[in-house]
């Protein structure tokens, strides 16, 4: 066949955004919200996330 090839997620930010869907789905949470969720979950966890993360460590420390 092609070369056609899909990249998951790791299974455990896999597991985190079916469950968002999931609730977005039951209309427990508004689509908007969801996406801003799975937005900042994706951004806290990029490496370009990574100044988020340190400031995040360095408000634990104090």
């Amino acid at each position: 066949m092609g070369g056609l090839r899909v990249d998951l997620p790791p299974g455990d930010q896999l597991a985190f955004l079916a469950g968002l869907g999931v609730l977005t789905a039951l209309e427990l949470v508004e689509w908007p919200v969801a996406l801003a969720i799975g937005g900042g979950h994706e951004l806290a966890r990029s490496r370009h996330g990574k100044v988020l993360r340190e400031f995040g460590e360095a408000l634990e420390e104090a």
